[in-house]
């Protein structure tokens, strides 16, 4: 790497930094090292305009590490509601009762330790090391990346065991090691609101007039990415089953998706499927003497994964006898309105499942 091309790069991104930089997030230039790693858990797989909000909500509801590590799973869950990958939140109360239990409430100050935190990798690691401690530690996000692999018109793709690896080397070398917190925001600030992935702006660029991708005309073309994997479609259709005014809800266990997150009962099948079909498949078909009344059939419904997409339909039945699952319970609304769901269940209740809030 040419050395005068490295000092080039960094010198003027903080320059960019000191002259034109203003953009303003709740985290920025934090040094409690609970609130960083609050802030970078959030935003794994989140836009940061959305993440704002849950990060003040926390924040404001558990001031610190012990704050959360006291709360009940369920108010920590239903506060989570709406961020997705809820093996997030679940590492999220497993570290806090670690670091409150076994560190006596003190994060550990330095990268290998915070690393061997539960649901904390390399690139969170670096962000509490650098942001709270100012260590020397590259944070490498999808930003740092986009903006090196222009600016040094380098076709490694990102994503991929060996990409990751290739560009936490780069941002190491390239790293202030004076200010090293100061330097990481400024390289994903620029990301952000310069080197943005459309419609970048490279005519007010401070590193426009050495960016390989500028002048080969092909800033488009940047980053390389890994090819994309095969997404899985599933079919969930819901029974909504209510008696008495309540509803039967049961907890999602095991290691498939919304782990800890609750649903209605479940009827999963290989592909759609028609609504006769569905009934025939569940105890509510003609040859079960269970007296039901089918209320409704929602609209179909989706979420999106990071490997697969799920459909989901809902049919609420009122039924005249109670039932007996294995899992499920029997509960009425207010305490239903106190549990998390999946984001395909919470887009119901606000829809045609507003008979659930009130």
């Amino acid at each position: 790497m040419n050395k005068k091309k490295v000092t080039y790069f960094t010198k003027n991104l903080l320059r960019w930094n000191k002259l034109v930089n203003n953009r303003q997030m709740p985290w920025k230039a934090e040094k409690d090292p609970y609130k960083i790693w609050l802030s970078e858990i959030i935003l794994q797989q989140t836009r940061v305009e959305q993440g704002i909000a849950y990060y003040n909500h926390y924040v404001k509801k558990f001031p610190s590490v012990k704050h959360l590590a006291f709360a009940a799973d369920e108010i920590i869950f239903k506060m989570w509601e709406g961020l997705g990958y809820y093996n997030r939140c679940k590492n999220l109360i497993l570290t806090a009762r670690y670091i409150t239990k076994e560190l006596n409430g003190r994060f550990p100050d330095n990268y290998d330790d915070i690393l061997k935190l539960k649901g904390i990798g390399p690139y969170t690691a670096s962000a509490i090391a650098s942001f709270a401690y100012d260590l020397p530690y590259a944070v490498v996000d999808a930003n740092v990346e986009r903006v090196l692999s222009r600016f040094f018109g380098l076709s490694i793709p990102v994503g991929s065991i060996s990409g990751k690896k290739f560009y936490t080397a780069l941002a190491t070398k390239l790293l202030d090691k004076k200010e090293p917190a100061i330097y990481n925001q400024t390289i994903m600030d620029f990301g952000a609101t310069v080197c943005k992935p459309q419609n970048p702006v490279c005519t007010s660029c401070f590193l426009q007039s050495s960016c390989i991708a500028v002048k080969k005309n092909a800033v488009k073309n940047f980053p390389v990415k890994t090819a994309k994997m095969l997404k899985r479609n599933r079919w969930f259709y819901y029974f909504v089953v209510e008696f008495k005014g309540g509803f039967y809800i049961k907890k999602r266990t095991g290691q498939d998706i919304w782990q800890n997150l609750h649903e209605f009962i479940l009827q999963e099948v290989e592909k759609e499927t028609s609504l006769e079909k569905i009934i025939e498949l569940s105890p509510f078909n003609a040859k079960n003497k269970l007296k039901h009344i089918l209320v409704s059939v929602s609209e179909q419904y989706k979420q999106q994964l990071t490997h697969q997409t799920i459909h989901g339909r809902f049919l609420h039945i009122k039924t005249g006898k109670k039932i007996l699952m294995e899992g499920y319970a029997l509960l009425e609304k207010s305490k239903i309105q106190e549990l998390a769901f999946p984001g395909l269940i919470t887009k119901y209740f606000k829809g045609e499942g507003m008979f659930l809030i009130e």
